[in-house]
C-alpha cells in the first residue's frame, strides 16, 4: 500500500515536470512495470487527479488538483492569519490552543500552540478527530448551513469515547442549536477523560464558517466555572481572526 502511494506521488511529480506523458514513458521514467503504471494511472484518473487525452493516450494532471491546491492555499492563508492571535491567546492563558478545519466528515487540526505546563494537552497538528464530541468539531457543525449540518449529523458515526459522549442524533442536533445560540461550544470530557475544551467558530469573508479554534486543558484547571470566561476569550480571538479574513458580520 505504501509503495503504491509513493509511486502515485512520483507519477504526479513526473507530470508536474513533463506535463504530458504516455504510459510507456511513465513506466520507463519510474522504472516500474507497465502493468503497475497502468493500474496506478487508472486509479488516479478515476479520482480526477490525472486526465487522459483520448486522441494521444497521454496523461496530464487532472482538474481535481486545482480544488486540492485551492484548499491547501486557503489553509495556508488561514494559518498565517490565525497564528499570531492563537499565540497571543496561548501566552495569555498558558493553555493549549488549536485551529481546525472541516475535512469531509471529520475535523482536521492545522495549528496548535501548547501550554508550557507539565500537565497539558499536546499538539495534534495533522491529526483528524470526530465532529460530535470535540469543541472544535461542534463549533464547525453548529454554524454550518442547516442542510449541510443535517446531512453530516445523519451520516457521521456517533462513537462513544467517554461516558459523557453524545451518541443520539436528536440529542446532538439539540445540543448544536444551543451552541449556535450562545456562540461557543464545549467538550465537557466527551472525547478524552480528564480533558475539557471550549471552542468558537471562525468565519470567512462570505460569512461562512471556515474553521474553529479551541482552548483545552485538564479538568483541574478548565473547570465548569471557568468555561464562560474562557469562552469569551475564545470568541474574541475567533472574531479577530474572522475580521482578518474579511468577515463583516
Amino acid at each position: 500500500m505504501v509503495n503504491s502511494v509513493q509511486r502515485a506521488a512520483a507519477i504526479l511529480g513526473l507530470l508536474v515536470r513533463e506535463k504530458r506523458l504516455g504510459l510507456s514513458q511513465v513506466a520507463r521514467s519510474l522504472r516500474i512495470p507497465k502493468s503497475t503504471a497502468h493500474s496506478i494511472l487508472e486509479t488516479l484518473e478515476r479520482e480526477g487527479l490525472v486526465a487522459r487525452d483520448e486522441s494521444t493516450g497521454k496523461f496530464c494532471l487532472g482538474i481535481r488538483l486545482l480544488e486540492l491546491g485551492q484548499a491547501a492555499q486557503e489553509n495556508f492563508e488561514l494559518r498565517r492569519v490565525a497564528s499570531p492571535h492563537l499565540l497571543a491567546l496561548n501566552r495569555q492563558l498558558d493553555e493549549t490552543v488549536h485551529l481546525t478545519v472541516l475535512d469531509g466528515d471529520v475535523v482536521l487540526y492545522v495549528e496548535c500552540f501548547e501550554s508550557s505546563r507539565r500537565l497539558r494537552t499536546y499538539s495534534v497538528i495533522g491529526v483528524r478527530g470526530p465532529l460530535h464530541c470535540t469543541a472544535v468539531g461542534k463549533a464547525l457543525l453548529a454554524f454550518l448551513d442547516d442542510d449541510e449540518q443535517i446531512r453530516l449529523v445523519n451520516r457521521i458515526p456517533l462513537e462513544r469515547f467517554t461516558p459523557h459522549t453524545i451518541t443520539r442524533r436528536a440529542a446532538l442536533r439539540a445540543h448544536l442549536q444551543a451552541v449556535r445560540a450562545r456562540g461557543w461550544s464545549v467538550d465537557d470530557v466527551e472525547h478524552e477523560e480528564g480533558v475539557r475544551c471550549v471552542g468558537a467558530p471562525v468565519f470567512d469573508h462570505l460569512g461562512r464558517v471556515c474553521a474553529s479554534i479551541s482552548i483545552s486543558g485538564p479538568t483541574q484547571r478548565i473547570t465548569t466555572g471557568a468555561l464562560p470566561g474562557l469562552a469569551e476569550k475564545a470568541r474574541a480571538t475567533a472574531l479577530a481572526i474572522s475580521r482578518k479574513l474579511g468577515y463583516r458580520g
